[in-house]
């Protein structure tokens, strides 16, 4: 029998709850899914292959469906610290229009590349961020973060009907003096018919949860080293450091 591999443990704190995490890196088996998704150039096929990876290697029991996507993204970034490199290098393209010789403007050329240290990165958060929407005095919604299962339902494009659809998971209850009403306990229709009748006010409440909920990014400064330009660029999402 040929002999076992001994792996390293790590903790890491869930920035949802603040509990502590247990997990190990991932192996040549879990690297090979990370593969096949980025040659797939597909967000679902990522989606997937970190939900498994996240699976295989997390060492206490943790429900990967339910965690919010910021927590997702959290663990992803601990795993490919600890996994391949702490550090992560990019490469970022100038876009400025500058004119040549002949006075023509073209698109310039440069480049600038940049490391990034993994295990720096933790989650914003807005500190005008709440998921109680107050609709009036009497009445309100509490909402609760897209899951891991929203995020593989919601990963491409969001078009009208699918941020209602959006909005319709993300609702825990309704409130007003007398009692709660959760929403696994009523059906999509009254759901839909709740959400139509809110005033503008509060529908933009509600959007303004999604925008400011915690997130997942970084800011680098560019200063292209050809023509001067700068710029501040934000990477934002597990897709940005799947490298």
């Amino acid at each position: 029998m040929l002999p076992k591999i001994d792996v390293p443990i790590f903790e890491l704190t869930l920035p949802s709850t603040g509990k502590q995490m247990r997990y190990r890196p991932f192996l040549v088996k879990e690297e090979k899914l990370f593969l096949m998704a980025a040659e797939a150039n597909d967000i679902k096929t990522v989606v997937d292959a970190i939900r498994q990876v996240i699976n295989n290697c997390c060492l206490d029991e943790i429900d990967v469906e339910k965690l919010p996507i910021y927590d997702i993204e959290y663990i992803f970034l601990k795993l490919r610290a600890r996994s391949i490199s702490e550090i992560v290098n990019l490469k970022y393209r100038c876009f400025n229009e500058i004119a040549d010789d002949t006075g023509e403007k073209k698109q310039c050329t440069g480049t600038v590349e940049f490391d990034i240290d993994l295990l720096s990165i933790e989650p914003t958060k807005n500190e005008t961020h709440t998921n109680k929407i107050e609709i009036n005095e009497k009445l309100g919604v509490v909402m609760k973060y897209p899951s891991f299962d929203l995020l593989n339902d919601f990963a491409t494009d969001i078009n009208n009907e699918k941020l209602l659809e959006l909005i319709l998971s993300c609702i825990d209850y309704i409130y007003d003096e007398e009692s709660i009403y959760h929403a696994k306990d009523s059906t999509k229709e009254e759901l839909v018919e709740f959400v139509d009748s809110l005033p503008a006010a509060a529908f933009t409440k509600i959007q303004d949860f999604f925008e400011t909920m915690p997130k997942i990014k970084h800011t680098i400064h560019f200063e292209c080293p050809k023509c001067t330009h700068k710029e501040d660029i934000v990477i934002e999402g597990v897709q940005s450091f799947f490298v």
